[in-house]
């Protein structure tokens, strides 16, 4: 197929009047001008990569925002969340997540990172196939459209110490042997899935051991030495505390001195770093996953962005628990914390790109598309065509020149932009609308009348 913009932002910066020929889902060449055939659109960016997704709790979102006389914090809004997941059954987690897909690509998110620790029955018993829950995954990204990087979550103990899992935990306890066959058993299904790829979540410092690690790491390297590597890192101050107790040394600080880290981890969270810690991020080529709604909505701080960006450091924006399902936001909130923190304005600009909004939208989607191990996050020959296309009349209503155009779309317009969506080749949004997303919302809507918190 052939696409005729009016208007692009590619790898080189922006263009105009350059027609892609797309095959098999790849842009194979960019040409000056109008070509027979090709499709006519307005304005086309890249398509962002989500990071960091948690697709059950999207269902839960807004069930735990009662205050309790100012008590509540992460530690409490998860006791609430163990409580909520008892419910889900394997068709709810398929339902929530192909609704979850579907929001994310009306919104400008072409690939999600889903960090998958739902693994077992309600009553914590294995389903009669190992990866039943990461198939429902599988299937709502295949019906959604959404490209797909599963990273089944080890999860083995409950704290430091270690400390055995508790109740709340039970659906996401495996040892070392079965979580890595789960993982060979996600391998072959990503074999049968378009648009999908495997990697691994150690959950946490808390959740995994040094020899669980090791050797959960060396196993998915084993089937693929590209494998992306995510681990919330250092998102509480609780902790940290309990990780210097425990190990006498930091979470970052431990997991570059015993972990070796590479372009292909992602650290989530990251929130509370010193310097030194930061530093060691960058110089290790890691990916910081920053999910700045999440992080506010559950108090955990705010990442050093600033110092991180002008060190070289490369960042990716997540979602997580989907309280809010949208990049502009993220990159939104991103930039305003900075701002807050610093008392400046325009803060992540950088030495090449006085627009922050280009800036952070072309790092977040080049961040996540590393994240993933994808052939995503720019516009190139080469390059799988995951692209958006913006609404000209949308856009026509603020500052749309090219240095200016990704400023407004991040702070000056409350609407969404995105008109159009294609992700690896094939449209899945037209017309800001998705073929299933009425049947998706009647299905969701339905299951979020049966649940409680």
């Amino acid at each position: 197929m052939k696409l005729f913009a009016e208007r692009i932002l590619l790898s080189s910066g922006w263009h105009t009047e350059q027609t892609l020929t797309i095959e098999d889902g790849v842009i194979t060449s960019i040409d000056s001008g109008y070509i027979n055939d090709a499709e006519k659109v307005g304005v086309v960016i890249p398509g962002m990569v989500n990071c960091h997704s948690h697709a059950f709790q999207r269902a839960f979102a807004g069930f735990s925002e009662q205050g309790s006389e100012g008590k509540d914090s992460f530690w409490t809004w998860r006791s609430i969340m163990y409580k909520f997941i008892d419910q889900l059954t394997v068709k709810d987690a398929q339902i929530i997540a192909t609704q979850l897909y579907i929001e994310m690509l009306k919104m400008g998110y072409t690939r999600v990172a889903e960090f998958h620790y739902l693994h077992h029955e309600i009553n914590g018993d294995n389903h009669t196939e190992l990866a039943e829950m990461a198939k429902a995954i599988f299937k709502a990204s295949q019906q959604s459209g959404i490209g797909l990087t599963l990273l089944p979550v080890l999860y083995r103990f409950s704290g430091f110490g270690p400390l055995p899992a508790n109740d709340g935990q039970k659906r996401f306890i495996n040892s070392v042997e079965q979580f890595n066959q789960l993982v060979s058993d996600c391998f072959t299904l990503s074999s049968e899935y378009e648009n999908t790829n495997v990697g691994i979540a150690p959950h946490s410092l808390r959740a995994v051991d040094k020899p669980s690690l090791e050797q959960a790491v060396k196993h998915v390297r084993s089937l693929d030495n590209k494998a992306p590597v995510h681990i919330h890192i250092a998102e509480q101050q609780k902790e940290v505390d309990d990780c210097l107790a425990h190990y006498g040394q930091r979470p970052v600080e431990w997991l570059l001195n015993n972990a070796q880290l590479d372009e292909q981890w992602c650290l989530i969270h990251a929130t509370h770093i010193n310097e030194q810690e930061r530093q060691g991020i960058v110089a290790s080529k890691a990916i910081a996953g920053i999910c700045p709604t999440t992080e506010a909505n559950l108090g955990d701080g705010i990442f050093p962005t600033t110092e991180f960006l002008a060190e070289k450091g490369t960042i990716a924006i997540g979602s997580d628990s989907h309280i809010s399902v949208n990049p502009v936001e993220e990159l939104r909130w991103l930039e305003y914390a900075q701002r807050l923190i610093k008392q400046q304005r325009a803060i992540l600009a950088s030495e090449n790109e006085a627009s922050v909004g280009r800036n952070l939208w072309q790092q977040a989607a080049l961040g996540g598309a590393q994240s993933t191990n994808s052939n995503t996050g720019e516009l190139a020959i080469g390059k799988q065509a995951d692209l958006l296309v913006l609404d000209t009349k949308k856009v026509a209503l603020f500052a749309h020149d090219d240095q200016h155009l990704l400023d407004s779309m991040i702070f000056a317009s409350q609407q969404n932009m995105v008109n159009d969506v294609m992700v690896n080749g094939h449209w899945v949004i037209k017309a800001g609308a998705h073929s299933l997303e009425k049947k998706a919302e009647q299905a969701f809507s339905l299951l979020l009348a049966s649940l409680s918190a």
